[in-house]
């Protein structure tokens, strides 16, 4: 019997979407985001994902004169970077904000949590973004080596 591994794809998978800014587009965001990384089987923290893809689009809402922004969200090789454009010509600075402070706080999480994270000036505005990179297969119960049991020997000796 002839059986084939599943691999990860290593091409780059990607998509956009434009959001028209207002309360709404956080939600938005952050549901494409679950969307991609669940489509695409991705071996991310997904509540990181959500958590950094809302921070990176309420920035960009807070600070954007206009009426839309781009969500671009791609993977390669298991590795996430979402990207938010936005129209605005400020660039992100994190703030030096009191430990009661309500809000201010965007992207320290962001530098934290992520693997990398920057911003870029296209013709237009600037992007900001983040990436994660894949996480290790958690370890299958009962496998060698698991905290508890003990390793199989070669020789099939308890």
């Amino acid at each position: 019997m002839n059986t084939m591994a599943l691999t990860r794809p290593a091409e780059l998978q990607a998509c956009r979407v434009r959001l028209t800014t207002g309360p709404a587009a956080a939600a938005q965001a952050r549901g494409q985001v679950r969307a991609a990384v669940c489509a695409w089987d991705l071996p991310v923290d997904l509540d990181v994902a959500v958590l950094l893809t809302s921070e990176l689009v309420t920035n960009a809402i807070r600070h954007e004169a206009g009426e839309t922004i781009t969500l671009a969200i791609r993977c390669t090789r298991g590795r996430l970077r979402v990207d938010v454009h936005d129209s605005s010509s400020s660039l992100p600075v994190a703030a030096d904000v009191p430990a009661d402070a309500e809000t201010g706080r965007g992207l320290l999480l962001v530098a934290t949590l992520s693997d990398e994270w920057g911003y870029f000036r296209p013709p237009a505005g600037k992007g900001v973004y983040f990436t994660l990179a894949p996480q290790p297969a958690p370890p299958t119960p009962g496998a060698a080596g698991e905290p508890g049991r003990p390793a199989a020997r070669a020789d099939g000796a308890p």
